[in-house]
């Protein structure tokens, strides 16, 4: 698999000069593959990372994920993947909130820390009161020497190599990529799945970067495509369902970090409780409609999403949608679509989060924006 496809090179800044967060986004197909075989269980890797803990994986209640940023939003989606998998309850913190929780709120929990670099501020803080409070910790990270890393109980390492853009590309979807895999390796050791069951699961997690690949070229001439049809739109709000909520509010800052336009990530059935009165001709709303086939609950959360779509249209909103191929419903409600191939409900975050990302560069890149430098913003927040 090339570390960089021929097509990217098309895509350039002004002057010829790539962007890295373009090049970034490219390397998502080796990134998630070098992360996937890095810690499938089949050759129990994820049995020999998490060893340190191996008593606190049989006694604990209860999972708590602290994160920040793209990360928290890894971790809102890694929580519907440990629950509908594993069958654990799991909570999801901000990273700077997490010390100032009351201790007596939990028992016997495992905290999960997910971040890129390991050095973030605020989650060096929390994972330390965790330890402090007697708790066991597993790291997410990137960086193998980082802070995080060395101080965690145990810790599984993303193999997204280093990141250069501000925003978060390749990190990202490697985060889910472990997070799936995390939750597989749970539910068998709590016996919620069969052997059988779980190479199914794994068979269809490692056909991913393959599929992520091929689709590329297509989804990046299509954000293009859809920023052009938006460039001069200042408000958005990007509405996701279920696990699909987590990729919205992704989508959401990946817009507003690069093109300092107002967007905000909200679960679809939330907007007629209030958000409703934002809907106007000025408005965005970028849905997440995908849908897996052979799943009811997934059909019935798209039919809902669906629903919401036609009334943002009666109110004159415009309408894109990020659909399932084939989908001749979400064709005839959105304004524009873009179309990701079909995959099992908890994998679908990866493939639908690619096209936002691309929209959000395109959409910057289209008003002047530097993409990989936005203002304010750092790689990593080492202080509050």
């Amino acid at each position: 698999m090339p570390e960089q496809p021929q097509n990217a090179a098309r895509n350039s800044e002004p002057g010829g000069q790539q962007s890295a967060m373009l090049r970034e986004i490219y390397e998502q197909p080796l990134a998630l593959k070098r992360t996937i075989e890095r810690n499938q269980d089949g050759d129990e890797a994820l049995a020999v990372a998490l060893r340190p803990i191996d008593g606190a994986l049989r006694a604990f209640k209860k999972i708590i994920v602290v994160a920040s940023g793209s990360s928290r939003h890894a971790a809102l989606a890694g929580e519907i993947m440990i629950e509908d998998l594993a069958g654990i309850s799991v909570d999801v913190e901000y990273s700077s909130e997490y010390c100032f929780r009351s201790t007596h709120a939990d028992h016997d929990p495992l905290v999960l820390v997910i971040t890129q670099s390991g050095e973030t501020g605020d989650t060096i803080a929390a994972q330390r009161e965790a330890l402090h409070r007697g708790a066991k910790t597993v790291a997410i990270v990137n960086v193998a020497d980082s802070t995080i890393a060395r101080e965690a109980s145990a810790t599984l390492v993303t193999c997204a190599a280093p990141e250069y853009a501000v925003p978060a590309t390749k990190s990202f979807t490697a985060q889910l990529a472990t997070l799936y895999l995390l939750s597989l390796f749970l539910a068998g050791e709590r016996g919620r799945a069969t052997p059988e069951a779980i190479r199914g699961h794994l068979n269809r997690l490692l056909a991913l970067p393959g599929h992520v690949e091929r689709e590329l070229p297509f989804w990046d001439s299509q954000a293009a495509e859809t920023a052009r049809f938006v460039r001069d739109a200042k408000k958005f709000l990007f509405l996701g369902r279920g696990i699909h909520y987590a990729i919205a509010r992704e989508g959401a800052l990946k817009l507003k970090e690069i093109s300092y336009v107002q967007a905000e990530g909200l679960p679809a059935g939330e907007l007629r409780h209030g958000p409703n009165a934002l809907v106007d001709e000025n408005l965005v709303v970028v849905a997440l409609a995908t849908r897996d086939f052979s799943d009811m609950d997934s059909t019935l959360r798209y039919e809902k999403t669906l629903d919401v779509l036609e009334y943002v249209k009666s109110c004159g909103g415009h309408v894109i949608a990020v659909a399932a191929s084939g989908d001749e419903k979400a064709l005839q409600t959105a304004d524009r679509v873009i179309l990701v191939p079909a995959a099992p409900e908890l994998l679908l975050p990866i493939c639908e989060v690619i096209p936002l990302q691309l929209f959000a560069y395109h959409f910057a890149s289209l008003n002047g924006c530097d993409v990989d430098h936005p203002r304010h913003l750092v790689k990593a927040v080492t202080r509050e």
